[in-house]
């Protein structure tokens, strides 16, 4: 079929629905150009690269209709009309579908050139259940424990710090290790399956909210919520750009979130550093992790320089793991150092306390649960740092990005 370039083009999903033959004749009959009918969702995406559509007018019950999908469309400037029921239209929203209309033929073609004219389209990567652009929440701060390579202790900080802040609050502690977290061996949680990829798949398809996150949480005493992570590193492309921050969003709304991330920062295009990005974005504060050796302490200052370029204005606080006055330097020289990278929003140091770590790991607890240790009343005060006894928590406002356009 030739099309010429002045007419409005589309690509037609019906997956079998009983609307596709009248509104194929009424697209006709209002001039609208069905560039293809397309038998399902893969075919879709295929032939939005070189289609020269402007629009895809898609059955809205669909089961491979997610958000992957639609933002695929959307970098070929290809926006979404959904087909259904009005009850569609807010989990269709949160894939970034444009607008969803009933199955009229006179509706759909008026809806088609509406879509059509649409030049600003909210980013389904970043719009979670419950958001509102401008009305502040409540919710829980977003902690993101972050490190340079070289094991400076990320999930024991972040298992710490989460089982702590526990005692007083409720609290959600996440595993976003892209490598494959250890968070749940290191609590004797048995994750059988992944919280992390269910509630990443709830978000893919816009179904997540708080009922399905507290069903992929695993609990762990009587304030501490656990989503539990990758069982191996090549699970990671499950969790695809843009759907941890709404997890975490979510994740906000049951209490102070605490993240165990990656290390990787920089590739902003690879599935393993995004995660660890997104974590980092969607975070109140950021802990960075450096361990007090030598070694730990050249990385953890390249680490300051390189997480500063990802985290711009979120506040910074850096925990010194494993000091003990052997190494032959005092903590002012170190904070010295630190303050010749960052401005920290505080430097907290944590001693070498083997025995109460060897008793943690081996029995599968947290410092909090195995009573007063060294180590744990240094957590305690990282906890109360971050955490204020009395503070009120917000959120810092519902957020949504906006594309002016599709590139």
């Amino acid at each position: 079929m030739s099309v010429p370039g002045t007419r409005l083009c589309v690509l037609l999903l019906a997956g079998g629905a009983r609307w596709e033959a009248e509104v194929l004749a009424a697209l006709g009959q209002a001039g609208v150009v069905v560039v293809k009918r397309c038998v399902d969702v893969p075919d879709l995406m295929a032939s939005a690269v070189s289609s020269g559509a402007g629009v895809a007018v898609v059955e809205g019950t669909l089961p491979h209709l997610d958000a992957e999908a639609v933002m695929h469309l959307l970098r070929y400037d290809v926006r979404v009309l959904g087909i259904g029921d009005p009850a569609l239209a807010e989990r269709l929203g949160r894939l970034g579908v444009v607008e969803t209309t009933e199955p009229v033929p006179s509706q759909v073609v008026a809806a088609v050139r509406r879509v059509a004219a649409r030049d600003v389209l909210p980013d389904p990567e970043l719009v979670t259940p419950g958001e509102d652009d401008d009305a502040p929440v409540d919710r829980g701060r977003i902690v993101a424990v972050w490190g340079p390579t070289g094991a400076p202790g990320r999930t024991t900080v972040a298992v710490g710090l989460a089982a702590e802040l526990a005692r007083t609050r409720p609290a959600v502690l996440v595993d976003a290790d892209p490598y494959g977290g250890t968070v749940a061996q290191a609590l004797g949680v048995l994750d059988e399956a992944s919280g992390l990829l269910a509630a990443a798949r709830m978000a893919n398809v816009g179904t997540l909210d708080a009922a399905g996150f507290a069903r992929s949480c695993r609990r762990v005493g009587d304030r501490l919520e656990v989503l539990t992570g990758l069982p191996r590193a090549d699970r990671r492309v499950e969790v695809r750009p843009g759907v941890l921050g709404g997890v975490l969003a979510v994740a906000a709304g049951s209490g102070a979130v605490v993240v165990d991330c990656g290390f990787c920062v920089e590739d902003a295009d690879s599935v393993r550093d995004r995660m660890t990005i997104d974590a980092l974005g969607a975070a109140d504060e950021v802990v960075v992790v450096g361990s007090a050796e030598p070694s730990g302490l050249a990385r953890l200052a390249r680490g300051l320089v390189e997480v500063q370029d990802v985290v711009a204005a979120i506040p910074v606080r850096v925990v010194v793991n494993r000091m003990r006055p052997t190494l032959g330097w005092r903590e002012k020289d170190i904070v010295a150092m630190i303050e010749g990278y960052v401005r920290p929003a505080g430097v907290h140091f944590l001693p070498e306390d083997r025995p109460a770590m060897d008793r943690s790991t081996v029995a599968g607890r947290s410092l909090t649960e195995l009573g007063d240790s060294p180590l744990r009343a240094a957590m305690a005060e990282v906890v109360s740092a971050i955490w204020p006894a009395g503070a009120t928590e917000r959120a810092r406002g519902g957020r949504r990005r906006r594309l002016d356009g599709v590139r």
